[in-house]
């Protein structure tokens, strides 16, 4: 195989560069004049390659696919705000405005409950020391090693690991244990108003006994199985008008015991 010629090479790296940054003059000289969609698209076309790459570095914490949306944002922005005019590369512009979008993206709304800023950012820098230590040591690296490398205490990176968990909820349908079939929905706990109602049930029932068979029965006609008044004139043998004063006189007992007792329930059937 014949030896590279460096000179070659690098010349044709120069040229390679140099079509590439004539090009993308050209793609904003084109927005700056006209403001379309379709100027911006075909710079976004252009360097989309570069979110994509940006996007993938945290392709193991979110869906890759949300990753490259923002990324796009990210890209969208830089091309908003660049100038063509100060010389500077489109790329070298792109890549922090990119990279930053990602960032503020997994801080604020890539966790499902979220740890103070300074855990979120070690637990980033320790998930990039343990890859990049994988790949020096041939190995899991100790997480010892990790702190050294990330500038930290041991228990501060295992705190941010430990942190990492609080990026994606756990379903409350998947099994507590491979060999529990049990949801995790078993483990929540969820106010029963059952219990209440028993009580009130209970505490009511004491507070009847103080009226009289009639209005006992007279108001488990009204309340309870929701007759009107006629139908309850009609069964107890007496006036609707009857049946309207003796509800209101037991309903004003009813009231006097609750006020009477703490411990009386707290919900008091509608009124006619």
């Amino acid at each position: 195989m014949p030896p590279v010629d460096e000179n070659r090479w690098t010349a044709t790296r120069a040229h390679w560069h140099a079509a590439r940054r004539a090009h993308e003059r050209r793609l904003f000289a084109r927005l700056t004049v006209d403001r379309s969609p379709a100027a911006r698209a075909a710079i976004v076309e252009q360097f989309m390659p570069l979110a994509r790459q940006l996007a993938r570095r945290y392709g193991n914490v979110e869906d890759i696919d949300d990753l490259e949306q923002v990324a796009a944002i990210g890209l969208v922005k830089a091309i908003d705000r660049f100038d063509p005019d100060r010389g500077l590369a489109f790329s070298s512009f792109a890549f922090p405005t990119i990279l930053g979008e990602l960032k503020r993206h997994l801080r604020d709304r890539g966790w499902s409950v979220r740890p103070p800023r300074d855990v979120q950012e070690l637990a980033a820098r320790a998930e990039q020391h343990a890859h990049a230590l994988l790949a020096e040591l041939g190995r899991s690296p100790t997480v010892s090693q990790i702190a050294e490398r990330a500038g930290s205490t041991v228990e501060q990176v295992l705190e941010a690991m430990q942190a990492t968990n609080a990026r994606h909820a756990v379903s409350l349908d998947e099994p507590i244990r491979d060999t529990d079939p049990s949801s995790r929905a078993r483990e929540v706990a969820v106010e029963e108003a059952g219990f209440a109602a028993a009580e009130n049930a209970m505490l009511l029932d004491a507070m009847l006994r103080q009226l009289t068979e009639r209005e006992r029965r007279v108001l488990d006609l009204r309340f309870r199985r929701d007759l009107t008044q006629s139908r309850v004139a009609e069964i107890v043998g007496i006036s609707q008008m009857h049946v309207s004063r003796m509800l209101r006189t037991s309903l004003a007992k009813l009231q006097a015991a609750a006020e009477q007792d703490p411990t009386a329930p707290t919900t008091s059937p509608r009124h006619p």
